[in-house]
């Protein structure tokens, strides 16, 4: 009888110890994806500012205002900076 429980207990500990050792090896795998991420969002941040600053500053010049076909690419050029910096991640 007591032979049996500690059986018993032995293979609960084994399994117990591999899916806690499993959990683990996917828990470190899913925090190197969001360092990965958190990487990656805020080359996209420093890129998103860049392209931001540097449409500012073609536009305070007015050199595309002049032409209508290039004119009206600029502005939308413009609208989808200016949709993609209101979801820049604040990390």
């Amino acid at each position: 009888m007591f032979e049996t429980i500690i059986i018993i207990l032995g293979i609960l500990v084994v399994v117990l110890g591999y899916t806690t050792f499993n959990l683990l090896q996917k828990n470190e795998k899913a925090e190197d994806v969001i360092v990965s991420y958190i990487d990656f969002y805020k080359k996209l941040s420093s890129q998103i500012e860049k392209s931001q600053n540097k449409l500012k500053e073609i536009d305070q010049k007015g050199t595309f205002q002049g032409d209508d076909e290039i004119g009206w690419f600029f502005n939308e050029i413009k609208k989808i900076q200016n949709n993609i910096s209101r979801f820049k991640p604040n990390l």
